[in-house]
């Protein structure tokens, strides 16, 4: 029994792009199976991940395919909300969540989903999942999500005033980060990488490190050396100050949020 929770499970659409958009019966045939999933399993509607997807295929410098894209995007949404089912004592369609990554910087690029995407979707679409973190990797280690480049983006995507942003802005999940990073300060050892709370706490509890706080990233590290390659370590991971600030900054812009992902998280956080 789901009481009042909704299950959206994620879907991560793999399909050759340019075969795929290009074709109504395989667009239409993905939507059909995914609305009959649906329906058989009990879902309140799925969480739609392709944007990534599609960037990575090189697709999306072709204005007709971006076109495309967005107009797939569209037909799904329209389709989920027509299915209609009994929720809290009232009718209720199909819910479609995008999962969107963050703009690097106001000058968008050809593969970047921008403000003027928003809102030709939101109509469409019942909420958008930003990818707020993986800010750094191996090859540049540092924060996970700093703040003011949170900042950055909620202000590229939600920069104007007024109520018809203010009713997008609510339909905006702010991706908060339940792992961690684990970074090897030496390109000649293999980085360790992304962590979770048990990797996380083991590290605590070995290594009896002492935590400091980067007010510019607004996160907590520590480092420490390994006993293998004696290599200086820097460890990056939420804490309940980091959450604060987070969740202030979602406040403050009128958006909800999103977790990568429950379970992720050491018990202090879940």
């Amino acid at each position: 029994m789901k009481a009042n929770a909704w299950v959206l499970p994620k879907v991560v659409l793999e399909a050759f792009p340019k075969e795929f958009l290009r074709k109504k019966k395989r667009r239409d045939k993905a939507i059909d199976m995914l609305i009959t999933e649906c329906k058989e399993m009990d879902y309140d509607g799925i969480v739609l991940e392709s944007w990534s997807r599609w960037a990575a295929y090189g697709i999306l410098h072709d204005p007709d395919m971006w076109n495309m894209a967005l107009q797939f995007i569209k037909q799904l949404g329209q389709a989920l909300h027509s299915v209609s089912f009994e929720r809290n004592n009232g009718k209720q369609g199909l819910q479609l969540i995008y999962v969107i990554g963050p703009p690097r910087s106001e000058m968008l690029k050809e593969h970047d989903f921008g403000p003027a995407d928003l809102w030709r979707l939101s109509d469409y679409v019942d909420g958008f999942s930003l990818m707020t973190y993986d800010f750094s990797g191996p090859q540049n280690p540092g924060p996970n999500a700093p703040m003011k480049w949170i900042h950055s983006i909620l202000q590229i995507l939600l920069g104007g005033t007024g109520k018809s942003h203010q009713n997008l802005a609510q339909k905006i999940l702010l991706g908060i980060n339940f792992f961690g990073n684990d970074f090897a300060l030496s390109r000649a050892v293999e980085v360790v990488g992304a962590i979770t709370g048990r990797d996380y706490l083991s590290l605590l509890d070995k290594q009896k490190p002492v935590l400091q706080w980067d007010k510019n990233s607004g996160e907590h590290l520590f480092f420490y050396s390994d006993d293998h390659h004696h290599v200086k370590h820097a460890v990056l991971y939420q804490s309940l100050m980091s959450i604060f600030q987070r969740l202030e900054e979602a406040r403050s812009w009128g958006v909800g949020i999103s977790i990568w992902e429950i379970g992720q998280g050491s018990t202090v956080l879940t």
